[in-house]
């Protein structure tokens, strides 16, 4: 579902305008039943006790505000076309996902992160059969995929769908009969240009030459079937008011005006069966099709909260945490997320997601990627060469969330050397080592007392409160920045302070030197808990240097940010580097990065090439 329009990020990016009218049918030839006719007519009949149902079912899409206490919040990635290895799009939204839920978790909330496979389609089928195997055994071995590398890239999600489970299978028919009961599903015949990359008919004019994909650049054929539509014009209006209503419901904000704007230009009905797919789930009142795979895929967002072993249920399950809190996509799937995944759900009187937030495509050096250009991004060799920290830092750090981003290596390797091994590391190495020398690695007073009258931890608590605020906005990159600077401040400080001469001074200096070393390690604690929804490995690691152990970080939440965690007497641990620098080496006359430069006991998958 992730890149069923874009199957690799490659390719993503060669769009200016990604959704082109993507579902919205204009057959050659349209011949419709009877009823369908009569559906029309019963739009007339809408009622205004629906309305008002779904208008205070969608009043609050605010990413931080979830409703009661006891609500959880809900963040789901897309699920994951597997007609491919995963790649750095796969990758970059996930991580992302996991940063939220992460930071979430810390302010105390029962969070449920849910990401997944999307296994059904045309496509499938084919690549299975490519490789020579059945589309059962290629979507194990791809699903698998995404969680190894899931699981390389540290991300904690609470549950993995596939829509291949007959869980999914049973929400999705029945959330079909729903739609179907409210009148919303009619037969007709269609003909027109179908693209098999995209799953999808296209409207002629948005093709190029030779009726070819504007994406994949391959020809589309020319199809005719009789297929079940999902009645979306009828849901125009209620969409028009819900959007003017609940400006948040789309993130970015500008964002939103793209959906406007396809919304206002007229919403057509589309096909969600196919006569010519037998990979996928039959339509429950015609055996001979099976459900179109984005009819089938965005269930997946609810059928993932049924539990396993329990007999699925519509009902049950969104008891279960519905309406998620977000639904986190990249811009490429927009539409069908912030346009016929919420008319589906006011089809099937189900509550609408709080928010859909649309981020930016990837670049490598500045160039879109594709294999013709050699400059395909893999993660799992990311990974590899720099370890999970590094490169989850990196994504979030440098990339404003929303927007588009660019990779180049050698900005990697500098970002994280100074971030991370300089700024953050350097910093807790030499003051631990000024802490072993000088005080047996012993704090002689507490951070509170150390800190009294001190702008230093005024400065720190600023910080502390933006990094906060920049995380419930999902400025994730502001988020990191405001760590940085709490590091920033630290190293200023230490330079200003210079407490390896004060010690050599004696008496009451060497005390005020004791105390400024107590203020930088209760910074550095401070950065390990605001920092470890982006870099949880890095951040256990600090921990770990300032004397805790792993239940005690595994436990911390928002509020081990205050001030005054440190206590007098607290044993600090002997100064080890906690970030490896990541140094390059010429080999061939070629500059090239070593392998595993940051320590990491993973071992890491070998995935199936990008397609």
């Amino acid at each position: 579902m992730a890149a069923r329009i874009n199957t690799s990020i490659q390719t993503s990016l060669s769009l200016l305008n990604p959704f082109h009218n993507s579902l919205n049918l204009k057959p050659t030839h349209f011949r419709t039943r009877l009823h369908f006719y009569q559906n029309l007519l019963s739009f007339a009949s809408y009622s205004s006790s629906k309305r008002a149902i779904f208008c205070t079912t969608t009043s609050n899409f605010n990413s931080h505000d979830t409703g009661a206490a006891t609500d959880p919040f809900v963040i789901t990635t897309p699920l994951y076309y597997v007609n491919a290895a995963p790649h750095m799009g796969s990758a970059y939204t996930t991580i992302a996902a996991d940063a939220i839920a992460r930071f979430q978790r810390l302010l105390g909330k029962k969070v449920i992160l849910i990401t997944g496979t999307d296994e059904h389609g045309e496509k499938i089928a084919t690549a299975a059969a490519t490789q020579g195997s059945t589309p059962s055994e290629h979507c194990d071995i791809i699903s698998e995929a995404y969680k190894t590398l899931w699981k390389d890239l540290d991300v904690a999600y609470d549950k993995f769908i596939r829509t291949t489970d007959p869980k999914h299978e049973a929400i999705v028919k029945e959330f079909y009969s729903k739609v179907l009961a409210n009148g919303d599903i009619y037969r007709a015949d269609y003909e027109g240009l179908y693209c098999v990359n995209c799953e999808e008919y296209k409207d002629e004019k948005e093709l190029l030459a030779d009726n070819c994909c504007p994406i994949h650049l391959k020809p589309c054929a020319s199809r005719k079937e009789d297929n079940y539509f999902f009645a979306l014009s009828k849901y125009q209006r209620l969409l028009e008011e819900t959007l003017t209503q609940n400006p948040g419901f789309v993130q970015p904000a500008f964002r939103l005006n793209e959906v406007q704007s396809w919304i206002r230009s007229g919403l057509k009905d589309f096909s969600i069966s196919r006569a010519s797919v037998e990979w996928g789930i039959p339509v429950p009142n015609d055996k001979k099709q099976t459900i179109y795979v984005w009819f089938d895929a965005l269930l997946g967002y609810i059928s993932a909260l049924s539990e396993n072993g329990e007999q699925p249920n519509l009902h049950k399950v969104v008891a279960s945490g519905w309406p998620a809190s977000l639904h986190l996509i990249g811009k490429d799937i927009l539409r069908f997320h912030a346009v016929y995944w919420p008319a589906m759900l006011m089809s099937a009187g189900l509550k609408l997601p709080k928010m859909v937030f649309g981020h930016g495509f990837l670049t490598k050096d500045g160039m879109k990627m594709g294999k013709s250009l050699g400059n395909t991004l893999e993660p799992n060799e990311l990974v590899e060469k720099f370890g999970s920290d590094a490169v989850r830092y990196f994504f979030l750090r440098e990339v404003e969330f929303g927007s588009d981003g660019d990779y180049a290596e050698d900005r990697f390797i500098n970002i994280v050397n100074a971030h991370l091994a300089n700024t953050i590391g350097n910093l807790l190495n030499r003051t631990l080592g000024l802490l072993k020398k000088n005080c047996q690695s012993t704090l002689l007073v507490d951070s509170t007392a150390a800190a009294d009258g001190n702008a230093f931890k005024d400065k720190v608590e600023e910080l502390v409160v933006k990094a906060r605020n920049h995380y419930e906005e999902l400025a994730l990159s502001s988020a990191c920045e405001a760590v940085l600077e709490i590091g920033n401040a630290g190293n200023s400080y230490m330079d200003e302070r210079a407490p390896w001469s004060l010690f050599k001074q004696g008496g009451a200096s060497s005390n005020a030197a004791a105390k400024d070393l107590v203020l930088i390690l209760e910074a550095m604690r401070i950065i390990a808990i605001a920092l470890s929804p982006v870099t949880p490995r890095l951040s256990w690691r600090i921990y770990a240097q300032l004397g805790y152990s792993k239940d005690q970080f595994d436990a911390a939440t928002w509020n081990e940010t205050k001030w005054g965690g440190l206590k007098a007497g607290q044993v600090m641990a002997p100064p080890n580097p906690v970030f490896a620098r990541i140094e390059q080496a010429i080999v061939n006359g070629e500059e090239e990065v070593p392998k595993k430069p940051v320590k990491s006991k993973k071992k890491i998958a070998q995935g199936v090439a990008e397609a």
